[in-house]
């Protein structure tokens, strides 16, 4: 009799473990994001710069009718390719995600600048298409859609062309061709040395041509000054002559944008003589530098416009906010775009366009405040998750966020339960709160900007109470910064952070009042200039196993 009740016992134990080993979760009430710096009064008739605040780079831009396209880089985030509207190019929406399924990418194990590197959108006859590349993915591909908002096709694979940063051309005969970096020919004759080739595509079967292989820039403008980096072609038509746009230098500091031309494609490009048409280089003082990754786009009216990335340094090249979108007019003068004059400081303030007016809040007033309670049985579009589309982790139900751990820390390789939003001001705020988090759980609030780099302000159940640390993560190596305990119930702890620049404060609320976690830490660990690679820093929730 004992023994069978002994072995009834046990079983119950080994049916009731699984299933509170599958529960360990911590969930949260809200979040919240805002602005804090003391942002003027918008001048009448005018909008600012830039555009799309935060890590929003590589934009490219397309128009079907009076309506603007625009995608973004997304590198190992996801969902990835974001995508935006716009009917004046001033107030932009954010529509959805070109990438958003499993069945078009997989990340996984890619570090966070690996991935989604500078796409380019184009419309044509119907059709809207993206063609980009996946680094470490799978390499180049195209995708398409009826509607931008999606639903987008699966990816069509392109192993003929190499190297990044693709671009699709379709001439008024309906010829198309892909231009793209690439290794030069032979051997490199110096670091950094590249090349642009160009391929013509069969648009009805989005297969490429056989033996359509060409090189179009060797190098870039002058190859004997040995330039760097030559990147993110495009290609228009305009007036008889083919334009060739690239991004030269890199994408920091010496980062420019330059312009080529030639009557056919089947005969050389030719440099502008007063190329570069964009750069700040010569101005490393100035409050937005890094310019480049430039595209055009023309008005239903007949004006032109160029998009392109910029970054606004702290400190300097110390930037959080990642490499953003800009936008600024495009002038023809003797048959040559130019787009800023040379040493002449980006406008953060502009002319609105012609008949646009400014009653409508832009997408970089909307980014001043992110409020999010989780009312909505889906992530709202602002989350990103981190190199798979599988969201089995995370559940939003009851006015409730819930993240269930599958790693013991936010360092390892493996996907992790964590999404954040960007970064889009020096001077902000960010808090959440949490409802309930399990015994084995550890959760709260990142300042992230890849694994080894990023800040963690977390909440650990004990037998009584909670501690709540601030955890610093540095090339990798993980420190306490500081620790204090609190009783109660986890609903009453709040979590928040504040940045101002180049400093970050960290702190934990409850009944009894606010108090700071540590001393002041430099912002600058979570740089894009001292973490590497080409993303900005994330505000996110992250929930982790307890370590034994």
């Amino acid at each position: 009799m004992a023994r069978n009740s002994f072995g009834k016992s046990l079983a119950l134990i080994m049916m009731v473990l699984p299933a509170a080993q599958a529960s360990a979760d911590a969930s949260f009430d809200w979040f919240t994001y805002e602005a804090a710096d003391s942002t003027p009064a918008q001048p009448e008739n005018t909008f600012s710069n830039p555009i799309l605040p935060g890590f929003y780079p590589d934009p490219s831009i397309t128009r079907k009718d009076d309506t603007y396209y625009l995608v973004n880089s997304s590198f190992a985030f996801t969902p990835g390719l974001p995508i935006f509207k716009s009917q004046d190019l001033v107030h932009w929406e954010q529509i959805g995600h070109a990438l958003n399924k499993a069945s078009q990418a997989d990340f996984s194990g890619l570090r966070t600048s690996r991935g989604i590197f500078a796409p380019t959108i184009r419309y044509h006859d119907g059709l809207f298409y993206i063609i980009t590349t996946a680094v470490d993915a799978g390499g180049n591909f195209i995708i398409t859609a009826k509607d931008p908002a999606g639903p987008w096709s699966d990816p069509v694979w392109l192993p003929e062309v190499g190297g990044i940063d693709p671009d699709l051309f379709i001439d008024n005969d309906g010829r198309a061709y892909i231009a793209h970096n690439d290794a030069p020919p032979g051997e490199p004759e110096y670091d950094g040395h590249r090349a642009v080739w160009m391929w013509e595509l069969d648009l009805a079967t989005l297969k490429i041509k056989p033996n359509t292989r060409q090189l179009l820039i060797n190098g870039g403008v002058d190859i004997s000054t040995k330039p760097v980096w030559i990147e993110g072609p495009h290609i228009y038509h305009k007036d008889g002559w083919y334009y060739l746009t690239c991004a030269e230098g890199g994408t920091s500091v010496n980062h420019s944008q330059v312009v080529f031309r030639t009557k056919s494609l089947s005969e050389p490009f030719v440099p502008f003589e007063n190329n570069p048409i964009l750069t700040q280089r010569d101005r490393p003082e100035l409050d937005i530098t890094s310019t480049g990754h430039a595209d055009f786009i023309q008005t239903p009216e007949g004006d032109w416009w160029s998009v392109f990335l910029a970054t606004r340094p702290y400190q300097g090249n110390h930037y959080n906010t990642g490499r953003e979108t800009f936008i600024l007019p495009l002038n023809w003068e003797d048959g040559w775009p130019t787009i800023l004059p040379a040493g002449e400081p980006v406008p953060t303030t502009l002319p609105l366009p012609k008949g646009v007016t400014s009653e409508a809040e832009t997408f970089a007033q909307k980014s001043r405040r992110f409020h999010d309670d989780f009312t909505h049985t889906t992530p709202d579009q602002q989350w990103l998750a981190l190199n798979t589309f599988e969201r089995n982790w995370l559940k939003v139900s009851d006015s409730l966020l819930t993240l269930s751990p599958i790693t013991e820390t936010l360092t390892d390789p493996a996907q992790s339960a964590f999404i954040g939003k960007r970064q889009q001001h020096m001077v902000f705020s960010s808090a959440t709160q949490l409802d309930d988090i399990s015994a084995n759980t550890i959760a709260g609030l990142v300042v992230f900007q890849n694994r080894h780099f990023h800040y963690f302000i977390g909440v650990e159940p004990q037998k009584e109470g909670y501690t709540v640390f601030l955890e610093k993560v540095e090339e990798g190596t993980v420190s306490r910064v500081a620790t204090k305990q609190f009783s109660g119930k986890a609903r009453d702890i709040e979590l928040r952070v504040t940045g101002d620049g180049d400093s970050l404060n960290f702190f934990v609320a409850d009944k009894t009042g606010q108090y700071p976690m540590g001393d002041t830490q430099p912002a600058t660990l979570v740089s894009t200039q001292t973490a590497g690679g080409f993303v900005g820093a994330l505000i996110g929730l992250h929930a982790r196993k307890a370590t034994p």
